[in-house]
């Protein structure tokens, strides 16, 4: 079986047994110990894709219920995946996809204003009731602080904000933009916390209706506003800028169209907190099966890149941080709460088997990422003048221990 050949090179640590379409069994022992997975490939042409092509076709595949796990489950096979990825990355085909990828991807990241609209509504416009089954009651669909890894998800999202929140220099009466604004619960939390005017921008229909009925039912829809708006076309001027989780839509492309408009909307003593995945590497490309089915148009920047956007448009970077395995523990949490939810999901939200798989491997595979692959967060602070914010970082740490944050808040 070609398959078990090609992985026969790759596995030095764990088990792997494939059943292929034909019933026979290939053994593959790693050297070293680790998770014991068994698969079953049902036709011979599934797994002459999976040697061929691995990242697009083993999503695929299990979605469409041509690979099964009978040992163990997806998040075992991809952890499997995830301690042997060296080997795997060295494979020719996996080689030359990564070759293609990079030749290609000013083309997959292209977002022009209405290409990026209907890129964020294959995501985040899916049936409401979706995210409420595996994410916060504050619905924070982006990686959590964790100060210990053992705080439950609604405390490490509440730490989140406070942590972003700490760095922004917050005053009452300052004017906020939140890019990429989510169902609203960054921008409502800093007025309500800070006693700051927010406006908040987003392409999603769906989130822009929940962010703005929670404004409204919180009564405080005179200084908290959202718009259906991309941000490139956001008239004025802000004291502070705040984006969370959208830059990995914005494209490499668009890196300096990008910060240019930050620049532009920034006052001169204004300050951004951008918060963003990246990688550890080089610029390279997005998987190819998390670019055709989860986040079209998506791309988590290499730090080079993003600083090389920056210095052409002329902000300061005043601030950096890096945060490794927090996402990983996030994805932890939701990966477990949709699976705990799964049969519900189906009943109330309306989805069938297959969107359940995918969204299983997407979860797995994006925890597996950050926890053995190139993933990690970063948090950049930007200015106009190298003076808008003080001389040394105590001030994040005062104002983070200072911040009361109304426990009815965690609790709700």
């Amino acid at each position: 079986m070609l398959l078990a050949r090609v992985l026969a090179r790759v596995v030095d640590e764990g088990q792997l047994t494939i059943i292929d379409a034909a019933g026979r069994h290939h053994r593959l022992e790693g050297a070293r110990p680790g998770p014991d997975v068994t698969i079953r490939i049902h036709t011979r042409w599934t797994g002459i894709r999976l040697a061929l092509r691995p990242r697009l076709a083993l999503g695929e595949a299990y979605m469409d219920g041509k690979v099964t796990v009978e040992g163990g489950d997806i998040y075992d096979l991809l952890d499997l995946v995830g301690r042997n990825i060296v080997a795997l990355e060295a494979t020719p085909m996996v080689k030359w996809s990564y070759c293609l990828q990079r030749w290609i991807r000013f083309l997959q990241q292209y977002n022009p204003i209405g290409r990026a609209e209907r890129n964020v509504a294959h995501h985040y416009d899916l049936k409401d009731q979706l995210y409420d089954f595996f994410l916060d009651r504050d619905r924070q669909y982006s990686c959590a602080y964790f100060k210990t890894g053992d705080e439950p998800l609604e405390q490490a999202q509440l730490d989140k904000k406070q942590h972003i929140a700490a760095k922004m220099l917050l005053q009452p009466g300052l004017k906020v933009l939140d890019i990429g604004s989510g169902w609203g619960g960054m921008g409502l939390f800093l007025s309500q916390q800070f006693g700051v005017d927010v406006t908040g921008v987003t392409l999603s229909k769906e989130q822009h209706a929940v962010s703005s009925r929670r404004a409204l039912e919180g009564g405080v829809a005179d200084r908290v506003r959202f718009k259906l708006l991309d941000y490139r076309q956001e008239p004025g001027r802000y004291d502070r800028i705040v984006s969370v989780g959208m830059f990995e839509h914005v494209g490499s492309a668009h890196y300096v169209e990008f910060f240019t408009k930050v620049k532009e909307l920034l006052a001169d003593d204004g300050v951004m907190l951008l918060h963003s995945i990246g990688r550890m590497e080089p610029p390279g490309g997005t998987n190819t099966w998390l670019r055709k089915y989860i986040f079209p148009g998506g791309y988590t920047p290499a730090l080079s890149e993003v600083m090389a956007a920056i210095e052409k448009v002329g902000l300061w970077v005043t601030d950096m941080e890096i945060l490794r395995l927090h996402y990983a523990e996030t994805l932890r949490h939701w990966r477990q709460r949709f699976l705990a939810n799964r049969e519900r999901i189906k009943q109330v939200a309306g989805y069938d088997d297959r969107f359940c798989r995918m969204w299983e491997f997407y979860l797995a595979g994006c925890e597996i990422s950050f926890r053995y692959m190139n993933q990690m967060v970063f948090q950049l602070q930007l200015a106009q003048k190298q003076d808008a914010v003080p001389l040394t970082r105590d001030y994040m740490l005062d104002a983070e221990k200072g911040v009361t944050v109304k426990r009815s808040m965690a609790a709700e």
